[in-house]
């Protein structure tokens, strides 16, 4: 068995925004056959049990009290190669932006829109992870999983199963916490059919040699610039990327609400519904670039709280919840956390 179990952990340099915390255990599961072991081991029987992947999708508010895994398998294959198209897969613990660039490297399309999203691949489909017009669900074909209420066993969800929806999926509900996300598999493209329409792409890649006909490579490039042009790196400030998701309301609230102020930005979101730019909202209630102590919201990018350095993630929670106070007062909109919070 090559786990190994730390007590009193420190956790800081495993989640983006830096918070000084511990854990009452901690350990790394690189390796899926010593996952019997781990689920038959006291701190996880004793729970409770937080499983980690990259970090960059919670925020800690206290000390974790029971076991915290991080999930460090690693390894990707070409499953099947089918002429036109492949399926490949990859381990929950790889880095998701590494791997989009290796899937590119190969000749294999479909994720350059994702680039430079933070986090591991195990994390991709729990929260559906999204950007420039694109979602994971959109490639993915199946999720390799362990089922934790039956011992470990590997079972496969499809991709219907997984009930994917806006930065959701079966993994962020009841009954589907039970599976520990072990690989994912993508099915990807050898043409490149580039997707341009969404966002500042089209504008940045107008400024490249290769315009009118950029390649999956020139979108990831400015995919990447501009996501290092508006966020800010968790290595310098701490951060967990967007921090809101953008609401979806029904059509009839999103109409007076375009009616009272001309320039929110909205978009179609189902029969009867359209989703609203969190970070219009949180900019026009005041919080662009405001800052409590050490907790503030970027100067940038509105849809990103940071820790400037000492803040205490019950103050990142605070001024969450004072973002969420204002912009429901002025709108009538609740906004919702993307990060779990612990």
């Amino acid at each position: 068995m090559s786990l190994t179990f730390i007590d009193n952990a420190p956790l800081k340099a495993l989640n983006t925004f830096g918070m000084d915390v511990r854990a009452a255990h901690f350990v790394r599961l690189t390796d899926l056959a010593d996952l019997p072991a781990l689920l038959a081991s006291q701190p996880y029987r004793q729970g409770p049990v937080l499983w980690l992947g990259g970090g960059s999708n919670l925020l800690f508010t206290r000390d974790y009290p029971g076991l915290v895994v991080q999930v460090a398998l690693s390894g990707r294959k070409l499953v099947a190669d089918q002429g036109e198209s492949v399926l490949v897969e990859a381990a929950a613990g790889e880095n998701w932006h590494d791997w989009v660039r290796y899937t590119l490297t190969q000749g294999w399309f479909g994720l350059e829109n994702l680039s430079l999203i933070p986090g591991s691949v195990g994390a991709s489909p729990v929260q559906n992870i999204g950007a420039y017009g694109v979602e994971v669900k959109d490639t993915l074909t199946e999720v390799l999983c362990a089922d934790l209420d039956q011992g470990g066993r590997l079972v496969t969800l499809t991709n219907a199963e997984c009930a994917f929806g806006y930065r959701d999926s079966v993994f962020k509900h009841a009954g589907g916490q039970r599976y520990l996300v072990c690989a994912v598999r993508f099915r990807l493209s050898r043409a490149p059919h580039v997707k341009t329409g969404y966002g500042d792409i089209e504008r940045e890649l107008r400024t490249l040699p290769s315009w009118p006909t950029p390649t999956p490579g020139d979108v990831s490039q400015a995919v990447i610039n501009i996501r290092k042009a508006k966020l800010p790196d968790p290595r310098e400030l701490g951060n967990a990327g967007s921090f809101f998701k953008n609401p979806v309301v029904p059509q009839a609230l999103a109409d007076a609400l375009a009616g009272a102020h001309p320039s929110l930005p909205r978009y179609p979101a189902g029969p009867g519904q359209c989703k609203l730019a969190a970070g219009w909202l949180i900019e026009q209630a005041g919080f662009k670039g405001h800052r409590q102590g050490d907790a503030g919201v970027h100067e940038r990018q509105a849809l990103v709280l940071v820790n400037y350095g000492a803040a205490s993630g019950s103050e990142i929670h605070a001024l969450a919840q004072a973002i969420q106070a204002e912009v429901e007062r002025r709108f009538g909109v609740r906004l919702s956390p993307e990060p779990v919070i612990i």
